[in-house]
């Protein structure tokens, strides 16, 4: 004889992100059984439900990131970033706009800046130097207007340049040149200026030829407009964006101290600048190449110090090896002893390839580690194409990369295996896509 047995299962499931538009269903189901006796059990578990899109956090990652999963050998990551293809997608901290999003938007204008934060960029970046009259602005160097803006092509500015336009001589193969900083100018005459996509043509003997250099795997479809900003005015934009801010204290270009301003007080200024505007010192990633310029805010500023990113470039010392740690001054042991917890060096320098050229972490990012140091890593998506090995960003593992579908296979290296908290990129949709796949916390 057959009886029924009556399930009872209450879905208690739990979801990250439910608001009231979220509903739990009780669900009970009838199962037949051969034993003659009748039971009631209440089991607890997941029940699909729908949960109401549209959050804060959402990212918008468009097609690419697809694009370069379809170019993956078939693998274990291939399986897993094809299964995520349909998200959620959403901000986080590991993706860190690098200027933007200049691989299609000008660097360092507010279109980039917000292009990056609906592709999830958790951290965005103005590279900070300042004017004539020392006010601080979002540039990613003092001496670049001549190729990120249009001040060539207004006469009463171009004429204020460190260096005029000089065109290119075939006859002497002289490349076209020009040189025009933030501080030939004043903040009033530097917002009449408007950004460009990076770039110029070095063959060029008109100046509308010379800014029209832009690099072939980028774009100028959004560069028709390119609003420049200062240093507050970011602030304010990615308050706005809800997002954190990494600024990098550029070197100067002009001799310091600058009309009276000492670097101290330029490194200063730029902190200075996130409390004027109320900004929790968590939120801020204050970034330097030069390493007084970090242990300037560690031993003045503790709270902003915390998070100081000393921005390596010992790769400019002779006879460097990221793989040798005799070559290395000062020693990873020497910058955490400084309270340096933040160190950020290129891509290159934290991996290698092993005998069966497979992408592995170098000793650089294992001394990293052992020295208790985080690490931040720069930049992906600036390369170009990757078919003829990467450039500079690759020299590591050039042997090992012939597809642009390479970046990704080196971004899972440096998050699982180098242990990264953060990845800058010029286009930061395939880091929030990637983060995504992987599980990684959503930025807060």
């Amino acid at each position: 004889m057959k009886y029924k047995i009556l399930l009872s299962m209450s879905a208690l499931l739990v979801l990250s992100g439910c608001n009231d538009d979220t509903k739990i269903k009780e669900v009970t189901k009838e199962v037949v059984v051969e034993k003659p006796i009748t039971v009631v059990e209440k089991v607890e578990v997941p029940v699909i439900v729908e949960v109401a899109k549209g959050g804060a956090n959402d990212a918008q990652i468009g097609a690419r990131a697809q694009f370069l999963v379809n170019q993956l050998q078939d693998s274990a990551l291939k399986t897993k970033l094809q299964a995520c293809q349909n998200g959620p997608f959403y901000k986080t901290d590991f993706s860190i706009g690098h200027r933007g999003a200049p691989m299609q938007y000008p660097e360092h204008t507010k279109e980039s800046y917000v292009a990056a934060a609906k592709m999830g960029a958790g951290i965005l970046e103005c590279d900070v130097t300042f004017t004539k009259d020392k006010e601080l602005v979002c540039r990613h160097s003092q001496c670049d207007l001549h190729t990120t803006t249009n001040i060539l092509a207004i006469p009463e500015l171009a004429a204020k340049c460190s260096e005029p336009f000089t065109p290119a001589d075939a006859a002497s193969g002289t490349p076209a040149s020009a040189k025009c900083c933030t501080s030939d100018i004043t903040l009033a005459e530097f917002r009449q200026l408007k950004g460009k996509m990076d770039g110029a043509n070095s063959l060029a003997t008109t100046i509308d030829e010379y800014l029209a250099g832009t690099a072939s795997f980028r774009t100028d479809l959004y560069a028709s407009q390119g609003t420049l900003l200062t240093h507050k005015e970011s602030i304010e934009l990615f308050k706005s964006l809800n997002v954190k801010m990494t600024p990098e204290l550029k070197s100067a270009s002009v001799p310091m101290p600058f009309d009276g301003m000492t670097q101290q007080m330029y490194a200063q200024k730029m902190i200075d600048e996130y409390k004027a505007a109320g900004v929790d010192p968590k939120d801020v990633f204050a970034q330097s190449f030069d390493l007084e310029d970090v242990k300037y805010w560690i031993n003045n500023d503790a709270a902003f110090g915390e998070q100081a990113v000393y921005l390596d470039d010992r790769y400019d010392i002779a006879g460097f090896n990221p793989n040798n740690p005799d070559t290395w001054q000062p020693t990873m042991a020497e910058l955490s002893n400084d309270g340096v917890k933040i160190i950020a060096p290129p891509m290159w320098m934290l991996v290698t390839l092993n005998n069966d050229k497979k992408i592995v972490p170098s000793e650089y990012a294992k001394a990293a580690k052992e020295a208790g140091l985080d690490i931040i890593t720069w930049t992906l998506e600036r390369s170009g194409p990757l078919a003829t090995g990467g450039g500079w960003y690759y020299q590591s593992i050039k042997d090992a990369i012939n597809s642009d579908a390479d970046a990704l296979v080196l971004l899972d290296v440096l998050a699982k295996e180098v242990g990264v908290i953060g990845v800058f990129s010029d286009w930061p949709a395939t880091t929030t896509f990637y983060a995504s796949c992987m599980g990684m916390t959503p930025s807060i």
